[in-house]
């Protein structure tokens, strides 16, 4: 038997992995979780609407398309699996002021907006990339100047 305990951002981490395995988008799947005092209070997916076609069935019309990567947005009709977390909570009268969203990619720069107004403090994140030139510069003051912390998780070795 192993004496090997995770991190607590290890353990959340591997739970936002698990939640991103619910997703029904064809082409990412994204979890993520919020925390507030080390328990978990929502969690989120990618993903229609609720009672809404998922995507494997025809319900997102980007899904079905052949677009490329990074483009056709204005016809997704999913929501990202932060904002989920976030709705989701609300929905279930738990509140985010304070918490740790866990989530399995770089929040976009509409997610990252959703987090700072729902009062989410600190925001972990494994996969994804930075914006290029003016929008990762918009992104970072955002950051910034909201006070909320984000930082890549790094997975360790072992």
């Amino acid at each position: 038997m192993s004496d090997y305990r995770p991190s607590w951002d290890e353990y959340f981490m591997k739970i936002a992995e698990d939640a991103s395995t619910r997703s029904n988008c064809l082409r990412r799947k994204v979890g993520a979780l919020i925390v507030k005092q080390r328990n978990i209070i929502s969690t989120g997916y990618n993903g229609t609407p609720i009672g809404v076609k998922n995507c494997f069935e025809g319900g997102c019309p980007r899904c079905q398309s052949d677009v490329e990567p990074g483009q056709g947005y204005d016809t997704c009709i999913c929501v990202h699996a932060e904002a989920n977390a976030i709705l989701l909570a609300a929905r279930h009268g738990n509140a985010t002021e304070g918490g740790v969203l866990y989530t399995t990619l770089r929040p976009c720069f509409s997610c990252l907006k959703e987090a700072v107004q729902a009062g989410v403090q600190e925001i972990v994140f494994e996969g994804g990339d930075a914006y290029e030139g003016p929008l990762e510069d918009a992104y970072q003051m955002l950051v910034r100047d909201s006070g909320l912390t984000l930082r890549r998780f790094v997975r360790q070795s072992g």
